[in-house]
């Protein structure tokens, strides 16, 4: 039975679940925050001052004083898996939103339980610091008008990421036909200078190739770079045919 976890309040009175940002920065940075430094060698820095013998004191007293979390690492005490779950997530999602999947395969690598990582999962799904649809959204936007990808590959993409068809079918939905083909020529526009001197047929397999890679189908980018070239004077005959 999936057990549910309440969310600690930190010294300060604020609630520390996944719903507050700057609770997550906190919990992020306090993963890393004992980082034991070195002595200083013999003869050198503070001990240098002491002697030997001081030296040997100092340095003493800090190895005998770790943190009390690398104590209990040392120890090999256990960890509630879902508290570290969380600490995980929380960590990962800092400044990066992410998929559920993607989630729940860095807590299986770092070899959380199931039932504890379903818990955390869940939980985060609930306060809306995991909403794949609205990833997948963010995603079309940013990769459609940032990259020009064009639908086919923004639906490889959020399948490599794990996120469900049905919203990935929404968020490419989100393009038209016109609006992909308007932004192929922008990226023919782009790129139609640094072609120029090459023969017609070299310039259209580096224009179309370069379509293709960003998920063009074969008839579109022959379209459009055939009108390119024709705009600035290439004889287009006979290019009809598939690259």
């Amino acid at each position: 039975m999936t057990r549910r976890t309440e969310w600690p309040v930190s010294a300060t009175g604020h609630h520390t679940g996944p719903g507050h940002g700057s609770a997550a920065g906190h919990m992020a940075e306090s993963e890393d925050a004992y980082e034991p430094e070195a002595g200083p060698g013999p003869g050198t820095g503070s001990d240098a001052g002491f002697g030997e013998g001081a030296g040997r004191r100092a340095r003493s007293r800090t190895r005998s004083s770790g943190s009390p979390s690398s104590s209990r690492a040392e120890k090999g005490e256990p960890r509630d898996p879902v508290e570290q779950a969380r600490n995980i997530c929380l960590r990962l999602l800092t400044g990066t939103p992410r998929t559920r999947k993607q989630l729940a395969d860095a807590l299986r690598k770092r070899e959380i339980p199931d039932e504890a990582a379903e818990e955390v999962l869940s939980r985060f799904e609930d306060v809306g610091l995991i909403d794949d649809a609205a990833f997948a959204d963010a995603w079309v936007e940013s990769r459609h008008h940032g990259r020009g990808l064009a639908r086919r590959a923004l639906v490889r993409e959020l399948r490599t990421k794990g996120v469900d068809s049905a919203l990935i079918d929404e968020a490419v939905g989100q393009l038209d036909s016109e609006q992909e083909e308007a932004t192929a020529r922008e990226l023919v526009a782009r790129k139609l200078r640094s072609t120029r001197g090459l023969d017609r047929d070299k310039r259209l397999r580096r224009l179309a190739g370069m379509l293709a890679r960003k998920g063009y189908g074969e008839g579109m980018a022959l379209r459009v770079v055939r009108q390119a070239l024709a705009e600035e004077g290439e004889d287009t005959e006979g290019l009809d045919e598939p690259f």
